[in-house]
């Protein structure tokens, strides 16, 4: 069985880190959330893959390659203009030389560990044309909305209904199984969306459109908070992936080559990259910390997500906060909650950054 991987878009709602990367190579403890997806295929048996690429695309083809050194194979589709999830799709097929037998679609930058073979053996024993992936949210506005019969064929579809007036919870979740048949029906060479146009007519025609209710972890990743829920999650054990590195205590995970302060403190779950360097007296609770980091001493970070490359001060305090690639944090600077600082900013010494900041690729403050 082949999949073909969605990772074209521009990941807005992730801005301002997506300025600098694309959403599907954002971390989640320390690995892009592409990989977390490809790693969800091997485990299910799939093993190659067709990829769309749009923004940023050099960054996923130069870290992914050929797919080889991650256990899978990838062909790269590449979208001088975005064609939507369903024209994207019909491109896909047609660079791999087309599809003749039931296939997977995912989207490359949200995080689940759904049990794909259940999925397809739920898609056969409906005789679906299609299989949506379903599941229950708090939240539905932010949503395709999905209503269901008793036997699970879905009779409608809602896109981002108001919070009262959602007349369901389950969600489309962007992961689907399809007959090959549906390739023909996606209109050639246009802007072509699966939730906006080709599910809702295919449901208006009665077709064999299903919906799967997942009972396994997912999370589109659509926003900082959520984004920093996902890393929680996965290092809490919520959802089911490798964890890097190798496992020092029942919560902790330290890659290689790091040089750890035998006075620092580590509480809750903590991640640590390789060739970190975490120096005395520092304090970390609930974090992920990218490769090649420095966290000076008695620096405290707690509930948060520091990226690769960056420099963590003397005395430094970050918490429920974001810091991306390259940046240098300064002495006794102090980060409040919910904030992002994006790829290469800087931070002079004692500046108290209000809480829900946002920096931009380059600040300096």
């Amino acid at each position: 069985m082949k999949a073909l991987i969605m990772a074209a878009g521009y990941g807005t709602r992730l801005e301002p880190l997506t300025l600098a990367v694309p959403k599907p190579m954002a971390p989640i403890i320390n690995k892009p959330s592409m990989l977390l997806n490809l790693e969800l295929l091997r485990r299910n048996g799939i093993r190659e893959a067709a990829v769309n690429i749009h923004y940023h695309p050099e960054q996923i083809t130069n870290y992914f390659k050929d797919g080889e050194p991650f256990g899978v194979k990838l062909t790269y589709s590449f979208e001088e203009k975005l064609l939507g999830t369903a024209g994207g799709v019909l491109q896909m097929a047609k660079l791999i030389g087309g599809i003749k037998e039931t296939f997977v679609v995912l989207s490359s930058d949200a995080l689940t560990d759904i049990n794909l073979r259940n999925m397809v053996s739920f898609h056969k024993k409906k005789k679906a044309l299609v299989t949506i992936g379903l599941s229950l949210v708090e939240d539905p506005s932010q949503f395709g909305v999905v209503i269901c019969d008793e036997n699970n064929k879905i009779t409608a579809f809602i896109e981002k209904p108001g919070l009262k007036e959602a007349p369901s919870k389950l969600v489309n979740t962007g992961i689907y199984i399809f007959e090959p048949e549906i390739l023909g029906m996606i209109p050639k060479d246009k802007f072509y969306d699966f939730g906006k146009e080709l599910f809702p007519l295919l449901v208006s025609k009665g077709a064999q459109v299903f919906g799967y209710k997942m009972v396994e972890y997912w999370s589109d990743v659509g926003g900082i908070v959520p984004y920093l829920n996902a890393n929680l999650d996965a290092m809490d054990g919520r959802v089911r992936l490798f964890m890097p590195g190798k496992k020092e205590a029942a919560n902790f995970w330290i890659g290689k080559n790091c040089t750890i302060d035998k006075s620092a403190k580590f509480e809750g779950h903590v991640v640590i990259g390789d060739r970190v360097e975490i120096r005395e007296g520092a304090y970390l609770k609930d974090t992920v910390v990218g490769d090649r980091c420095v966290l000076s001493s008695n620096a405290i970070v707690e509930e948060s997500v520091i990226w690769s490359d960056s420099y963590i001060s003397t005395r430094a305090k970050i918490k429920k906060s974001i810091i991306g690639n390259w940046c240098h944090i300064g002495e006794e600077v102090t980060i409040g909650n919910n904030s992002v600082i994006s790829n290469r900013c800087q931070i002079r010494k004692r500046t108290v950054l209000a809480e829900n900041t946002s920096l931009k690729p380059n600040e300096i403050l």
